[in-house]
């Protein structure tokens, strides 16, 4: 297969790889130049292919380790080795976009190996599919289908969100990282994907935030109604959520309408991000960068919570904590007293640490 690359003449061959995404590519490029003839060609003109000089570069996906290129005489150097790193770079950034997908699969396939029963379920989930965003909108819409939402509606709503925001992709791949990193009930990027509530309820909202945003409510709010129901968890389509978010165990995950929540922010279950009352407008609550939430706190009405606070599991924050601080209690009090309160030296969110600096408190309010 012919065509052209940043505006040079290449050929394209296709050959077998052992990765079920896209093909490996060996992909020969060759620049010309064109001779200047100082007499005239014996009664006829050269091709532009016979008074050209080539410069051949070979190389392959994914570790593109053979670069290799041999140098014309009459080019400028500068350019060539300018054109060569623009090639390599772009070649490096499309190989990082399979990394992690070629690690599920990698991570897939040892599991069926070890469990063959569940091979089928494998295939259907995971090794049947060229890209992680067609796996989760597949496993997605069997999950929150029933008998009146069929499958492919679903589906149809899922794929349609990811393969066209990039975006998203980035921000699902940060989750997964996320909570393997975080998480040490979590055995793999698989065992993530196919079997954590938390995670798939993030991203099934993700798409229903975005189909909120283009005006298609009645369908974001469907999908809302089918997260609470299928995964006990309750995010409205408006909440704006960043990247890297662990939702561990999720179970009893209330987040309302004008919620926003940073990113690398830890949540356990049983937090409730809502209102005070029958107030309208922005009424929720904002959360930093780094935060973590402890199980069954309740951080209620629009207050900030600092980048790299944490949240004592059980408390009751109605007002601002300051960025690295500890609130614990009902109502929450900063550790340390507003005044002078103890401040940490990590994000809290990356090291999941509940304990550290709760000391005896009930003295302190914020």
């Amino acid at each position: 297969m012919s065509g052209s690359f940043l505006g040079l003449p290449i050929l394209l061959e296709p050959i077998k790889t052992r990765y079920n995404h896209k093909p490996y590519i060996t992909m020969t490029t060759c620049v010309g130049s064109p001779r200047t003839e100082t007499t005239p060609h014996r009664g006829s003109d050269r091709s532009h292919g016979e008074n050209s000089l080539y410069n051949c570069m070979e190389f392959y996906r994914p570790s593109f380790t053979n670069l290799l290129s041999c140098t014309p005489s009459g080019h400028n150097q500068e350019k060539q080795n300018q054109t060569r790193r623009i090639v390599v770079k772009e070649i490096e950034e499309e190989e990082k976009k399979y990394d992690l997908w070629m690690k599920m699969k990698e991570e897939a396939s040892i599991d069926v190996q070890q469990e063959p029963i569940l091979s089928s379920y494998y295939f259907s989930s995971i090794l049947s599919h060229n890209s992680l965003e067609s796996a989760l909108a597949n496993h997605l819409s069997i999950k929150l289908s029933n008998s009146v939402i069929p499958v492919n509606t679903l589906f149809a709503l899922f794929v349609g969100v990811f393969m066209e925001d990039e975006e998203i992709i980035g921000a699902i791949k940060d989750d997964l990282k996320a909570v393997k990193e975080r998480d040490p009930a979590c055995m793999s990027y698989v065992h993530c994907f196919l079997n954590f509530k938390g995670f798939l309820a993030c991203q099934a909202h993700r798409a229903a935030h975005k189909l909120w945003l283009q005006g298609r409510k009645a369908s974001a709010l469907l999908i809302q109604n089918r997260i609470s129901e299928v995964f006990a968890v309750d995010i409205h389509p408006g909440a704006k959520i960043g990247h890297g978010i662990l939702l561990n165990h999720a179970t009893g995950i209330v987040i309302g309408e004008t919620v926003v929540i940073g990113n690398n922010v830890s949540i356990l279950h049983n937090v409730t991000l809502g209102g005070t009352g029958k107030d309208a407008g922005d009424r929720h609550p904002k959360i930093g960068d780094g935060v973590l939430i402890g199980a069954g706190s309740n951080v209620l009405g629009n207050v900030r919570i600092g980048e790299g606070a944490k949240i004592g599991a059980g408390s009751v924050v109605l007002k601002e904590v300051p960025p690295r601080t500890t609130a614990v209690g009902s109502p929450a009090r900063l550790v340390g007293g507003k005044a002078n309160p103890v401040r940490l030296h990590h994000i809290p969110s990356l090291s999941m640490d509940h304990t550290s600096h709760v000391v005896e408190w009930s003295d302190y309010v914020i």
